[in-house]
């Protein structure tokens, strides 16, 4: 006599489904951010003469540098995805009146993987952008895009970025003011 068994076919239908699970996984990456460079002290000059004020914009003159890896999907047909980069400012000592700003500059995207006509771009933030304290605002998007692709991911490099303060004044009380300035990337 022959039982069939509805037990034996959930054993059967959770072992392929964990395998099928496991396989997919193994496509699976998660995207990086690398920030190189070094902290930055605004060097403002001297007030001498009474009546005078700061200039108010102080730019940093060594760049930040970002890179990372954006992992593309298994099959791209006709298809385009991308990722941001936001950023945003969390004061340890900061005063309402002075803002942080960032720009842009340069930046490469290559695609790994077979890829047919396909593209991949830095775009934005050539612009100095002010950096918010409360939510994160977008320096720049990184796209990709193609008629055909497999396995494809993105590394960016070498997108420098330059900081700013401004709302420098004799108003605001003498202090050391500081602040970390947190870049994410996440999908557009």
């Amino acid at each position: 006599m022959k039982v069939k068994s509805p037990f034996l076919k959930e054993q059967f239908l959770k072992r392929y489904l964990y395998i099928i699970a496991l396989i997919m996984g193994s496509f699976l990456e998660g995207q990086t951010i690398n920030i190189a460079g070094t902290s930055w002290t605004a060097s403002v000059p001297t007030i001498t003469e009474a009546g005078n004020n700061y200039t108010g914009t102080y730019d940093n003159p060594s760049l930040l540098t970002l890179s990372g890896f954006l992992p593309g999907s298994f099959l791209n047909l006709l298809g385009s995805s991308g990722a941001k980069i936001s950023m945003q400012h969390v004061p340890t000592s900061w005063n309402s009146s002075l803002k942080l700003y960032a720009k842009r500059s340069g930046g490469t995207a290559t695609i790994n993987g077979l890829c047919v006509l396909c593209t991949a771009t830095i775009n934005g933030g050539l612009s100095y952008i002010e950096i918010p304290q409360a939510t994160a605002v977008t320096l720049s998007t990184i796209t990709f895009s193609g008629v055909l692709g497999v396995g494809n991911s993105v590394n960016y490099s070498a997108i420098s970025v330059q900081l700013e303060i401004g709302g420098v004044s004799v108003t605001i009380p003498a202090a050391a003011y500081s602040t970390q300035v947190v870049f994410t990337i996440g999908a557009n």
